[in-house]
């Protein structure tokens, strides 16, 4: 049975520590699939097409990472996709207990689904999607922490 991992998020952006979770994680998974959340409750600061598009140039070559949006609880999508596992990364012990408590809810929705997690490589962990957003939004370059470069300009200052 093919053992695929489903490694959601809002992805807001994708950042180079998002890519080393995708990347460790095909070590262990036969497929990884990136699920770009949708919260109708929150604006998102890179349009959801545009990032899409994105990481999906980002693994042009890895024909075991697909990309799919969903609106839905992340365990029903798990579920959908025939995934038994949730491929989550921890920077740090914050993020263990915010990342503990989903995935016993998960669990619980979805009793086959275990959840993986993975700590960051140190080099990545100060990386985060909110920093990147406020480093952008003010005309700073961050495409060193993107698997990717922003065609963008970077002019989106408010």
């Amino acid at each position: 049975m093919k053992r695929i991992a489903l490694f959601p998020g809002s992805f807001d952006p994708f950042t180079k520590g998002h890519e080393d979770i995708v990347l460790r994680g095909l070590r262990l998974f036969d497929e990884v699939v990136i699920g770009i959340g949708r919260n109708t409750r929150k604006e998102r600061y890179f349009p959801l097409e545009q990032m899409t598009q994105l990481i999906q140039s980002a693994f042009r070559h890895q024909s075991a990472v697909r990309i799919i949006t969903y609106e839905d609880l992340t365990a029903n999508v798990a579920r959908a996709i025939n995934a038994k596992f949730i491929l989550r990364g921890l920077r740090n012990t914050t993020d263990f207990e915010y990342e503990n408590g989903i995935s016993q809810v998960n669990r619980y929705i979805y009793e086959d689904l275990d959840t993986v997690f993975l700590i960051t490589s140190p080099q990545l962990a100060p990386i985060s999607s909110s920093i990147i957003r406020d480093l952008h939004r003010y005309g700073q370059q961050v495409d060193e922490f993107l698997p990717y470069t922003l065609q963008e300009p970077v002019s989106r200052a408010k």
